[in-house]
This record gives C-alpha cells, sequence and structure tokens, in this order.
C-alpha cells in the first residue's frame, strides 16, 4: 500500500510533534487570549486605539499558522512530523495577515486604488484561507466560494438578472483582505467574540464535569421510564448539543454513550443512530445558547441576541417534543422497558452537582436581564463556573488549576474550524457586495416564485437543503442568509422569521439524505446502514421541516403577536405534534391501523396551523383539536377494553 502524500513528507523532513505541537497550542491560546481580551476591552485600557478589523486580522495571525501546524493536507491522516512546505506556509500566512494587521489604517485608505502592497497579500491570504478552510472542511464550501470569486471576475457574462459588475483582480483580492465586507467583515466579528467565548464555556464544562453532570441528570430524570435511553439521549444531547453548536460534534460527544445503551435496550441499530442524529442537530435551536449562526443572525439582523432567543424558544419546544412523544411511542411499541436501576446514578450524587446550574443562571441573568453583549455574559459565566467547580467539584473531583489553563489552548484548536469558515464566508458577503448580485438573485428567485410566497418558501426550502449538503451549520446560515432570506423578506416574511426559516432548513440537512453528515456520523457509531438511518432521522425530525413553514406565514409561533394569540397558537401545535408523532410512529394508547395513522395526520396537521396563517384558519384548528381529541379518546377506551378482555380470560 502506499503511504500518503503527508507521510512521505513528513518522513523526508520536517518538524517533529514535540516542536509543532506545544506552537501549536501557543498559537491556539494567544487566539483565545486576544478574543477574550476584546470582549473585556482591555486594548483601550492600555491606551490602545485600534480598528475592529485589526483584531480579526489579529485572529487570523494566530489562526491560519495554526492550521497548517495542525491539519494534514490530506484529510484524515495523521502525520508524526510537519512538512517544511506547511511550516513555510505557517509563516508566509503570518507574514502576509500581520502586514495587514499593522498598516491596516493606511491600506484601507488604498482599496481602490489597487497598489502591489494591498492586492499582494491579499491574493496570500485569500490562497492561504481557502486551502486551510480545504484541510478542515473539505472541498465542497471551497469550491462554492471559488464559484462566487470567479462570477465576481467574469459576472457580465452570466445572463439575465444575473449579470453582475466585472472587478478586476487586483481590486477583488485587495478588497476581500482589507475591506470591512470581505474576510475581516461580520462573519469573523462574531465567531471572533461571542462564538470564542462560548466554546470556551462548553470546554471548561467538560473539564470540570459539568457536560458529566446533564449526561447523570439525564438518566437520573428519564431513566425510569420505559424507552428511558432514548429519552435520555433527546435530553442530554439537547442540553450538551445547545452549547456546543456542532450537530456533528455533539452526535460524537454524546453517541458514543447514548447510541449503545440504546441498543441495548433492542432497539434497531439505524433508530438508535437516528434519534441520537436529530436530538443532536436540534440543539442548534435550542436557547439559551444556541449554535454559532444564531449569534450570527443577531448581527444580521441588527437585534438583541435575546430577542432570536425568544424567537427560537417555541419551535425549539416542538421539535423536542415531537422527538420525546416518537421516544416514548417506539418504546410502547416494541415493548421497551426502563434503563436498569443499577446504571441510574443516586439522585443525591447527581444532586452534588447542582451548582453549574449557577454558571447558566448567570448567563441568563446576564443576557436577558442586564442587557450584557453575550461575549461577556459567556465570560462571567465561565468565571462562575470555574469558581463553583474549584471550590466544590463533583463526585468527589475538582479539576487542576493546569487542567483549566489548558481549556484556553483546546479552545483554540476547538474553534478553528469554525473561524476559517467565517473568514471564509466573508468572501461571500464580499463578491455580493461588490458585484450587486445579492439585490439580482432576490429579483430572480421572486421572479421564479411568481411573487407567491408558498411557491418561494418550498424553492427556499429545496435551495436551502442542497447548499447545506456537506457543509457545517455556520456556513450553511451565512450563504443562505445572503442569498434566500432577503427574497422571503421581499416578499412579506417577517425578517426574524426568514431567518429562523433558513437556518431550520440548512440545519436540516444535517439528516436529510444523500449527505447527512450526523446521521451518518451516528450511523457509524451505531454500526447500522447509512442511508436507513438518515431516512429514519428524517421521520424523527418531522417537525422541523413543518414548524419553520408555520411560523413563516403565522409569526405567533415565534411570539410576534397578541397574548392570546400566541397562547392559543402555542397549544393547539403541541397537541398538533403530538397527533403527527403518534401516526409516524403507528401507536397511541395501542398499535394503529392504517386509516387510523392517516386520520391521526390529518387531525395533527389541522391543529399544527396557526389560527392567524389565512382566513378562517381558526376553524381548521378547531377541527384539528375536535378530531384529533376524538380518536385519542377512543383509541384510549378501546385499548382499555382489550386489556380488561385480557384480564378476564
Amino acid at each position: 500500500m502506499t503511504a500518503p502524500d503527508d507521510v512521505r513528507l513528513a518522513s523526508r523532513g520536517g518538524l517533529s510533534a514535540a516542536v509543532t505541537r506545544p506552537l501549536g497550542d501557543l498559537l491556539a491560546a494567544g487566539l483565545v487570549l486576544i478574543a477574550v481580551g476584546w470582549a473585556l476591552s482591555l486594548q483601550r485600557k492600555i491606551g490602545l486605539d485600534l480598528y475592529p478589523q485589526q483584531f480579526f486580522a489579529a485572529m487570523l495571525f494566530f489562526t491560519l499558522p495554526l492550521a497548517y501546524l495542525s491539519l494534514p493536507a490530506r484529510r484524515g491522516t495523521v502525520r508524526s512530523r510537519v512538512p517544511w512546505i506547511d511550516v513555510a506556509l505557517a509563516l508566509v500566512a503570518m507574514a502576509a495577515v500581520g502586514f495587514v494587521a499593522v498598516e491596516y489604517p493606511r491600506l484601507v485608505l488604498m482599496i481602490f486604488a489597487r497598489p502591489p502592497e494591498i492586492w499582494v497579500p491579499g491574493l496570500i491570504i485569500i490562497a492561504l484561507l481557502l486551502e486551510a478552510l480545504r484541510r478542515a472542511t473539505g472541498w465542497a464550501l471551497v469550491l462554492i466560494i471559488a464559484v462566487f470569486l470567479l462570477y465576481a471576475l467574469f459576472g457580465d457574462l452570466f445572463p439575465g438578472r444575473l449579470q453582475g459588475r466585472p472587478q478586476s483582480w487586483q481590486l477583488l483580492s485587495g478588497y476581500m483582505a482589507v475591506d470591512s465586507n470581505g474576510i475581516l467583515g461580520l462573519p469573523i466579528s462574531v465567531a471572533s467574540t461571542v462564538v470564542v467565548a462560548f466554546i470556551l464555556f462548553g470546554v471548561l464544562l467538560g473539564i470540570t464535569g459539568g457536560s458529566q453532570f446533564f449526561t447523570d441528570a439525564a438518566m437520573l430524570a428519564m431513566g425510569r421510564f420505559r424507552g428511558g435511553s432514548m429519552k435520555i439521549a433527546v435530553l442530554a444531547s439537547g442540553l450538551f448539543g445547545s452549547i456546543s453548536g456542532s450537530a456533528v460534534a455533539n452526535v460524537v460527544g454524546t453517541g458514543v454513550v447514548t447510541i449503545p445503551m440504546i441498543k441495548r435496550d433492542g432497539y434497531p441499530a439505524h433508530k438508535a443512530g437516528a434519534i441520537e442524529a436529530v436530538a443532536s442537530t436540534g440543539g442548534q435551536l435550542m436557547p439559551p445558547v444556541m449554535g454559532a449562526a444564531a449569534f450570527l443572525m443577531a448581527e444580521f439582523l441588527a437585534v438583541p441576541y435575546s430577542e432570536i432567543v425568544l424567537a427560537a424558544l417555541v419551535p425549539a419546544i416542538l421539535y423536542y417534543v415531537a422527538l420525546f412523544i416518537q421516544a416514548d411511542l417506539e418504546a410502547a411499541k416494541l415493548g421497551i422497558r426502563r434503563v436498569p436501576a443499577s446504571e441510574i446514578p443516586r439522585g443525591r450524587d447527581v444532586a452534588l452537582g447542582l451548582h453549574f446550574v449557577l454558571a447558566f443562571a448567570v448567563l441568563i441573568y446576564l443576557l436577558f436581564w442586564q442587557r450584557y453583549q453575550p461575549e461577556r455574559a459567556a465570560l462571567w459565566a465561565v468565571l462562575a463556573l470555574c469558581g463553583t467547580a474549584l471550590l466544590l467539584g463533583y463526585k468527589g473531583q475538582r479539576p487542576t488549576i493546569a487542567a483549566l489553563f489548558g481549556s484556553i489552548a483546546k479552545t483554540g484548536h476547538s474553534v478553528l474550524e469554525i473561524l476559517l469558515i467565517s473568514a471564509a464566508s466573508g468572501i461571500v458577503i464580499g463578491v455580493l457586495n461588490i458585484t450587486g448580485l445579492s439585490f439580482n438573485l432576490t429579483y430572480a428567485l421572486v421572479q421564479v416564485g411568481g411573487g407567491s410566497a408558498v411557491m418561494l418558501l418550498a424553492l427556499s426550502a429545496i435551495v436551502c437543503i442542497i447548499l447545506g449538503m456537506g457543509l457545517p451549520t455556520l456556513g450553511v446560515y451565512v450563504l443562505l442568509a445572503a442569498l434566500v432570506a432577503p427574497a422571503l423578506i421581499e416578499v412579506g416574511i417577517e425578517p426574524i422569521a426568514a431567518h429562523l426559516y433558513v437556518l431550520y432548513f440548512g440545519m436540516m440537512s444535517m439528516i436529510t439524505p444523500p449527505i447527512a453528515l450526523a446521521a451518518f456520523a451516528a450511523a457509524s457509531i451505531a454500526k447500522a446502514p447509512a442511508m436507513a438511518t438518515g431516512w429514519s432521522a428524517m421521520r424523527f425530525g418531522w417537525s422541523a421541516y413543518v414548524i419553520p413553514v408555520l411560523f413563516a406565514f403565522s409569526p405567533t409561533l415565534i411570539l410576534i403577536g397578541g397574548p392570546t394569540e400566541i397562547a392559543f397558537a402555542v397549544v393547539t401545535a403541541g397537541i398538533g405534534v403530538w397527533l403527527v408523532s403518534s401516526a409516524l410512529a403507528g401507536y397511541f394508547a395501542r398499535p394503529l391501523g392504517l386509516l387510523q395513522r392517516v386520520l391521526f395526520a390529518c387531525a395533527g396537521l389541522m391543529a399544527l396551523v396557526p389560527a392567524s396563517a389565512f382566513p378562517g384558519a381558526v376553524l381548521t384548528d378547531a377541527l384539528g383539536v375536535a378530531l384529533g381529541a376524538g380518536l385519542m379518546l377512543a383509541d384510549a377506551l378501546a385499548a382499555r377494553r382489550h386489556v380488561a378482555g385480557e384480564a378476564a380470560e
């Protein structure tokens, strides 16, 4: 077998891991410390007056060399030495980005003059950024960004409304590297501040035992009920996912524990993987933390993050209610019982970790009541977490000071991919701005949809899922927020509903075949067929395909409207979710026949439609609730008679 290129290169020379590993840790710690310092405005306290773009360039100064020292050219390979070519690329990246960071106040005034001192480092930064992105995420996002760059260069060759203003390569490279609408723009702004702070919080939860506490709490709460293992997966993955913000990382982090437990209880392997994938993917929708895309959404919409959280709350709850109900009904249908008592932690042991809740209380209080910036609120939560963990520990163990300091470098390695995606996403936004493509594409989508909100929502859902295939959620959201959301807003959809809509459908690419990264990761852990796991995940996650359509037409589900309207919409939606979940599981109080399943599904879908979605929708709601209540009652009475008949025999 031929050795991979990286292995052959490394064997001929390069820096050993004994040198590059501490260098990498130093770079990783450096980018986190700079982000923390900026969030605390330390630069002002020491008298430095910097442009934000100089800070973002400083983040890239650490990020790009870290990528070349830690990521092999061929993904999936392991190298014992870093080839000299990668060391050289790391140094060139530092030189180019460092020059932009130091000279930014002068360079930003000369973008359109196109001097070599702008476009030369610009070309270097773009090329090295795209190569680092390829190493981190694969070819998909790199190819999409390359298409945008080609459009910027040759936009005049496109037909009709898609025709754009062509740009010279010198102007384009300088603009992307220096302008605030390019690489040093909004996406990296959010990633460098908010995302770094929250990932630090998540890493510290793992080091201090907080993640184990939440898993134990989920097991204690759900282990004594039928199908307890599936319910543990739903609860634990939702809690962990709301912090980490990465569907695949959630699957790997919690799935190694929950999937074998679910399989051992008797669930088919593909269903065990599917429910873990759906639960982990939904973590990006679950307040209070949500995923990195939610912070970017707040910046795009220019609203407080707390407003995004409130809007996302009811849809996220309905998502997990649907998943939880299906877990319960699947357990009833398959005759699966509770988790063995020996595996359930004792309540008094779990209670010793309640101090971890304090960190979340601090976070929520500062975000919602004190209106702190998200990154500052997260840093205060980090301080509370470290304090209580050092004082009280969990299960007799306390983190060492060395471990807490080690979390800084670990966080830097964890945010590397997000920072690369964010920086590269700035290229997309830059192309949209400099060529006029954003306006042209919005106009074209509205024309294709015929000005119809229904048609445009359907087209947008398809575009979102296709663009999302194989891409990380943050990259998906940036593309969709720039390309699709403006068209939805143009036909009258509430701006926050439009952005949540594209986030939902972009995120659902994680569990939608043919490329369903979260489902496939879960399938590999479950040792189940990948496609079977993907199709099963679509069934478990059905609500995420329906609920966004509902809040697009009636924003009562995202808490926009009068209190009575909102309460009515939430209650009827909850009933609708229960009915449709029963239809999909094929079980309510007993197994359902085909006709019953169809009736349950029809009643549920009618109940799901908000009363304000269209004139007369309140009657649809009432009919759905009434029909559903009748079906539930009839099935419960039939099940009781069946049990009584068996007892009499």
